[in-house]
């Protein structure tokens, strides 16, 4: 694999420059991470955390119950181990129970229990009411998130953030703040917390934990980095990258337990071990039971935690994939009666609300339009999720705010609740809210970076795919959102072999070769009904494009194609 095809892939990303080849090539903790003090309102923060320390108050630790929120909740649980503290308190809302975000009854909670100091992470931008109860009931609230405030437009008609009434409200998509980059995820944010409250606490002969301790964090940030699919770029892949480095040899009881039990060589992790093997798990506790399961899994301090825990998450993650299935199947019959509208919302009082931004991903990805899916399960109250690769969908449920009681997210992914007298309504308003949106053309085009990324295939000959190229390519990653997998075009080679394997054969195994004759293996899971095979058979030859990645299994490694589209 020349400098040249590098040099191509790097273009795809649009790296061109001498300088920008190095820092992407070659990502630097020092000088690839930003002062934490550059975010707005982080002085205040650390003032306040650092006064509560010095004071002995309870501090609880309030974050969202996703696979970004719980390890960030892990990231602000190991610092105050870390330096000594104890009076403070870990809690994940309940999914199904209290919902996305604070809640007043957890606040009366924590107020009746003494608590002064609230620190959120990757929730709390959006609840301007609770944390104007939890200020009134002697509660300082600092709110670390990294979703999009909402907006609203004043008496004077200009569009602001509308910002909860905390002591501190650290957050780089705040319109007011200056910080280098915006895409940090909140697990990110909380690790720029711990950033800025050691250099503090050292300054003032507070504690004294090692230089570079914190780093040990990372394998929490890197998990979090990856699986909230925000942009591999800049900051986040300086984070990303050494957090990889650390969660291949992370100490994690919890995480040591899972990799044992399915055979995954910690060695050898790569991003697409977060995305497939240890995100689903995390998020099976509060899809399927209650969030602080996946806490537990990620903090547990002894071998016996770990094992119970992850026994658990296990149990849960097969039954979370079982109810997908059945929304999907279901989903897929109700549009094949009608065409799908230019918004998908669809929804089923018995379909449970924790597993549905699973299924509308994957609607969102099949018929490219933002899908809505609603349920009520075992809540009280109609709950959904939403994703779109095009139209931002905070602002599209800011001009439809009336529909619902509750909504926040990203650009690309969000949640919400919504009355029960609302839900007729909904796909109307939405209908209404897209077509403002696209005849305004405001925020219709969020997938732009990943279209620019995504192009077309790179050529490139069977023999290239070895070991020694492989590695050359891994320069490029971590992959993910913003710095996607290279895209490589096999074209007019031969088939050796053709087989099935899986426990219900639904996996196809090709068996490509060389011109020099070297087998090159190429596989494609889940892959019924999806190819002609009447003309893949062996002695055929036919054009792949596949990423080309690596396989470890029982300490072997292979290199192989992962099968994207075939031509015959």
């Amino acid at each position: 694999m020349s400098e040249a095809l590098i040099k191509t892939l790097l273009e795809q990303r649009g790296i061109s420059r001498d300088e920008e080849i190095a820092a992407f090539l070659n990502p630097d903790y020092g000088t690839h991470l930003h002062n934490p003090f550059l975010l707005k309102d982080m002085d205040a923060a650390v003032s306040r955390i650092l006064k509560a320390i010095q004071g002995d108050e309870y501090i609880v630790i309030y974050t969202d119950y996703d696979t970004d929120g719980t390890p960030a909740g892990v990231v602000l649980h190991d610092f105050f181990k870390k330096i000594g503290y104890t009076n403070f308190q870990n809690y994940i809302p309940h999914r199904h129970r209290e919902g996305y975000g604070l809640n007043t009854g957890a606040i009366m909670k924590f107020a009746g229990e003494g608590a002064r100091v609230i620190v959120t992470a990757d929730c709390g931008i959006s609840d301007i009411e609770e944390v104007t109860m939890a200020q009134k009931a002697g509660i300082d609230v600092i709110v670390t998130d990294h979703h999009l405030p909402h907006q609203q437009a004043g008496e004077d008609g200009v569009v602001r953030d509308e910002l909860p009434p905390a002591c501190a409200v650290i957050n780089p998509n705040r319109e007011d703040d200056t910080y280098p980059y915006r895409h940090l995820c909140g697990a990110g944010v909380a690790f720029k917390l711990v950033q800025a409250l050691l250099t503090r606490g050292r300054e003032l002969g507070m504690f004294s934990v090692p230089e570079g301790w914190e780093k040990w964090l990372l394998d929490m940030v890197a998990i979090a980095t990856v699986s909230d699919m925000v942009p591999l770029t800049g900051e986040n892949r300086a984070l990303a990258y050494y957090g990889l480095k650390v969660l291949r040899k992370s100490p994690r009881h919890g995480l040591m337990k899972l990799f044992r039990n399915l055979s995954v060589d910690q060695r050898y992790l790569t991003e697409d071990d977060i995305g497939f093997v240890i995100g689903p798990r995390i998020n099976a506790a509060s899809r399927m039971d209650d969030p602080i399961h996946g806490f537990y899994f990620l903090s547990a301090g002894d071998e016996n935690t770990a094992a119970r825990t992850y026994a658990h998450l296990e149990d849960l993650n097969t039954k979370r994939k079982w109810l997908v299935a059945n929304i999907m199947k279901e989903a897929h019959a109700r549009l094949a009666e009608k065409e799908p509208e230019r918004v998908i919302v669809m929804g089923n009082p018995r379909w449970q609300p924790g597993v549905l931004g699973l299924a509308a991903n994957t609607l969102c990805q099949s018929y490219k339009r933002p899908v809505f899916l609603w349920g009520r399960g075992e809540s009280d109250v109609l709950k959904g999720s939403c994703r779109s690769d095009t139209v931002n969908l905070v602002r599209l449920m800011e001009r439809a705010r009336e529909s619902f009681s509750d909504f926040g997210g990203h650009a690309g992914s969000g949640g919400f609740s919504i009355p029960d007298d609302k839900i007729h309504f909904l796909e109307e308003a939405l209908f209404s809210a897209f077509d403002a949106m696209r005849e305004s053309g405001e925020h219709m085009d969020i997938a732009a970076e990943k279209r620019a990324a995504m192009s077309e295939p790179v050529k490139l000959p069977l023999r290239e795919v070895t070991e020694e190229n492989w590695g050359r390519l891994r320069a490029l990653a971590p992959f993910g959102t913003g710095n996607p997998k290279p895209i490589f075009l096999f074209e007019n080679v031969p088939v050796r072999g053709v087989s099935r394997f899986g426990k219900e054969k639904n996996h196809l195994m090709l068996v490509l070769e060389t011109d020099e004759g070297v087998p090159v293996r190429a596989v494609d899971f889940f892959s019924d009904g999806k190819w002609d095979m009447g003309n893949i058979v062996p002695g055929a030859r036919i054009t792949v494009s596949a990423h080309i990645e690596q396989n470890v299994f029982r300490g072997r490694a292979e290199i192989r194609l992962r099968i994207l589209e075939i031509q015959v």
